[in-house]
Order: structure tokens, then C-alpha cells, then sequence
């Protein structure tokens, strides 16, 4: 690929769709700056058009974001302010300044209660106030912003940042017994897959509007660590006593999950001829990305 002609500026630095994005093969011919939260803060205005007159970007991929679900039930403002107030900051931010938007949204602004694939005119019911943030950032960006893509994703997952990925291979080490919810279906993504969308996107934007983006099988969160796992054990890092299957109901959380989030990306497949991955490739990607990085 020739070198991205366009000046890229990543909001959320730290996270792991920044940090894909910058280490992407495609990395070394980018013109691209990720700032962390603490350089650019998108509940700020002023911060923004900072950084703006500073970089002067032809393009922002908005990946900061409030992830926390579970302390967003007790931290709502934090969650609002950064969700909501800080997508409605970047989109009037880059209306301002005449340049394109892609924003990072999440399966989690559906409830969960379609037993098919949500596609992207199917109407958001989110169930927990990480889900409503994200949803009220979604609408900041279609009511305040210009030219914008939303890209919605679900379960991302990647050798960066704190994920369930990442999360399973620790406890693994540290306990001879997990449990796991089985009931609670998702379709997981690897990071760098994400980040080969976005970066298709920033350099050729097709028409501009809401796409869902994910693997392409769904999984319960139980069968999803138990190919984590199995995954480790092929690689001689650890063994792990026994994984087990757990219902939602025995399995409480500050906030509500919804039992079925899965998305469908036809309308991406069209505009752009981008396929779904595999989750099991992305796992092994991951896997490679913890080996290079160690």
C-alpha cells in the first residue's frame, strides 16, 4: 500500500483500537498522531481545537471512550461526559473545521432481545447507561457533526489494553477454575481487524453514515474462553485446570449484558467489499501480537 496521503489524528491513544491502528502493518506509511486522554481530552472542546491547529488533520477516528460497563453504572457522569458530550465535542469540532469523522460505537447500544442480527436501521434499546452514553454519542454525532461514519463493533478484543482476551489469560494463571457465562452471545473481534476497516475508511470514505463491523460467527463468552484457553495450551504457556459454563442469572453484574448481540454487516460488505474475519484467526493474532511485544 503507498503512504496514506491524508494526516490522521486518533483520539484515546492508550486503547486498544489506537494502539492497532499506529501498529498495523500499514503503520509505517501512515501520517497519523494518537493522542492519549491525557494530550487530548474529547470532554474538552478547547483540547480538541488544540490539538487541531496543532496537527491539522484531513481526518479524526474517534476511539476514546468510557469502557468500563460495569462502574459506568456508578460513574454515569464520567461515562456521559466522555461518551456523550465528548463524541458531540469531536464532531462539532471537525464540522468546524470542514474535515471527516469516524466514530468508534458498540453493539451495546442494542438490548439484546433480537434473536437475529441487528442490522443498522433496527432501533437501540440499551439496557445499561455504558450502552445509553454511547448511544446519546452516536446521536451528538448525526445531530452536531458533518460528514461522519459511525462504525459500530462488538467484544474487541487484542494483545493491548484491558479486554476479556487479556483477562481470561490472567486468571488462568492465577485460579485452577473459571467461570465463564454461556448464555450471553456476542460476536468477539480482534483489534487489528477493526483497525483495517478504519484505516480503508479514513483513505477512501464511501458515503457516510452508521456500518456494523464484526467477526463473522457468533459465541457465547463460555465458548470464547474456552478457544482462549485452548489457544494458550497450544502455545505451552499455561495449563488450566477446568472452564465452567455459568448462567447470567447465577452470574450477577452492576450492569445488564444483553443476551444476543450480534451484528449484521452486509452494508458494509457492499460499500466497501470488506469480509468478516474469524474470531478463532483473530485469537491466534493476538496471541503472535503478546509474543512480539513481550
Amino acid at each position: 500500500m503507498n503512504t496514506y496521503s491524508r494526516n490522521i489524528l486518533i483520539t484515546g491513544g492508550n486503547g486498544q483500537l489506537a494502539q492497532a491502528i499506529i501498529n498495523h502493518p500499514h503503520g509505517p506509511h501512515l501520517v497519523a498522531r494518537a493522542y492519549t486522554h491525557h494530550e487530548l481530552d474529547i470532554g474538552d472542546l478547547s483540547s480538541i481545537e488544540y490539538r487541531f491547529n496543532e496537527f491539522e488533520p484531513h481526518i479524526v477516528i474517534n476511539t476514546a471512550a468510557y469502557t468500563a460497563v460495569d462502574r459506568a453504572e456508578e460513574e454515569k457522569e464520567e461515562a456521559v461526559r466522555v461518551n456523550h458530550v465528548g463524541a458531540q465535542n469531536i464532531a462539532m469540532a471537525c464540522k468546524n473545521a470542514q474535515i471527516p469523522l469516524i466514530h468508534l460505537s458498540t453493539d451495546y447500544i442494542f438490548n439484546g432481545n433480537k434473536t437475529s442480527a441487528y442490522n443498522e436501521k433496527d432501533p437501540s434499546h440499551p439496557i445499561n447507561n455504558y450502552g445509553l452514553s454511547k448511544w446519546l454519542g452516536e446521536e451528538a454525532v448525526r445531530d452536531y457533526g458533518g460528514n461522519a461514519i459511525i462504525l459500530r463493533v462488538s467484544g474487541v478484543f487484542s494483545e493491548y489494553g484491558h479486554n476479556f482476551f487479556k483477562t481470561m489469560l490472567r486468571l488462568a494463571q492465577e485460579k485452577k477454575e473459571l467461570q465463564v457465562v454461556c448464555d450471553q452471545v456476542t460476536c468477539p473481534t480482534y483489534a487489528g481487524d477493526i483497525a483495517a476497516v478504519l484505516l480503508t475508511m479514513a483513505q477512501d470514505p464511501k458515503e457516510w453514515g452508521t456500518y456494523h463491523f464484526c467477526s463473522a460467527l457468533s459465541t457465547s463468552w463460555y465458548q470464547f474462553a474456552l478457544a482462549i484457553i485452548e489457544e494458550a495450551r497450544r502455545n505451552k504457556l499455561f495449563s488450566l485446570a477446568e472452564i465452567k459454563p455459568i448462567l447470567t442469572a447465577n452470574y450477577p453484574t452492576l450492569a445488564k449484558r444483553p443476551a444476543h448481540s450480534v451484528l449484521k454487516c452486509e452494508k458494509l460488505f457492499k460499500a466497501y467489499g470488506i469480509k468478516q474475519p474469524s474470531w478463532e484467526e483473530g485469537i491466534k493474532k493476538a496471541y503472535q501480537g503478546l509474543l512480539t511485544h513481550a
